[in-house]
């Protein structure tokens, strides 16, 4: 198989994954829709931020991520506090009720990764481990 056939079925496969992953946390959480879930999920892995850092990521517009953020404000899983390092900004945290829905999610996450690779021997899960590691380290063009 020629590297050109191999690349396209590594789309392929890459596609369905992202999918799947995309799909999770509305199965679990169907009212949070999907980018107000990453956003939670990277207001807690940077320890707060501010919306401005938030629209920054994902490059969106501010206001779209204005309301994204207030509907998680209004579901009670973040807060907004001055941030007196930064002047005007209002840093975001998440709360224990946001905390809680990030750590079921995780569970099923990590459930549906053991369903999936309960046959694979720890050198198969290694090696799709490194090889995802090292795709995910590539420089975006």
């Amino acid at each position: 198989m020629d590297r050109e056939t191999i690349a396209a079925g590594v789309q392929r496969e890459l596609t369905v994954f992202a999918r799947r992953v995309r799909g999770l946390p509305e199965r679990l959480h169907r009212e949070l829709p999907f980018v107000a879930y990453s956003m939670l999920s990277s207001i807690s892995a940077a320890g707060g931020c501010r919306s401005v850092d938030l629209a920054d990521l994902y490059r969106l517009d501010r206001s779209t991520v204005s309301r994204q953020v207030g509907d998680l404000e209004r579901r009670g899983l973040v807060t907004r506090a001055g941030d007196a390092s930064r002047g005007r900004g209002r840093r975001l945290s998440v709360t224990a009720a946001g905390r809680a829905l990030l750590d079921e999610a995780a569970a099923a996450r990590q459930a549906e990764l053991a369903r999936r690779v309960a046959a694979w021997s720890d050198e198969e899960l290694a090696a799709f481990e490194a090889a995802l590691r090292r795709y995910n380290a590539a420089e975006p063009d």
